[in-house]
């Protein structure tokens, strides 16, 4: 059976809000309206770019991500969210991703990527590692204000 299935740059609040119950499995800290708000608040000032792969209309795998400079990377793009659904994982829709945003960099004239996974994501850390070539360079630590 052919599956019909497409790429899509995620830009109006009903595009967004569709993604959500994927975005969930990831970022479950985040209600639909915080969610919401965020993402319209990165793409406005940060370049935040969010992208869904769909199968038959349906969203199956959502990644988001931000064009940067810094003196460490140069200009780089960093994925901040990548996260396939649960009932369609192990069909390569996160590589099929995660290429894109690849592309999308190279295109774009960026000269790497870059991103972090949680430390309790070692089948994530996997999949980065031996299946999409990616070399753990460093850590990344966090402090709340609050």
């Amino acid at each position: 059976m052919v599956r019909n299935v497409f790429i899509e740059e995620l830009k109006s609040e009903e595009e967004i809000l569709a993604a959500y119950p994927v975005v969930h499995q990831l970022r479950k800290h985040l209600n639909e309206s915080t969610y919401l708000s965020l993402v319209m608040e990165a793409q406005l000032k940060e370049g935040y770019k969010l992208y869904a792969l769909l199968v038959e209309e349906r969203i199956v795998a959502v990644i988001g991500f931000m064009p940067m400079i810094t003196l460490y990377n140069g200009r780089f793009v960093w994925v901040c969210d990548l996260v396939t659904d649960e009932k369609e994982r192990s069909n390569g829709y996160g590589e099929t991703l995660l290429k894109y945003v690849e592309n999308w960099g190279m295109e774009n004239g960026y000269d790497c990527i870059s991103l972090s996974s949680g430390l309790q994501r070692q089948d994530a850390h996997r999949f980065y590692e031996d299946k999409m070539n990616y070399t753990k360079v460093s850590y990344v630590f966090k402090k709340d204000f609050k």
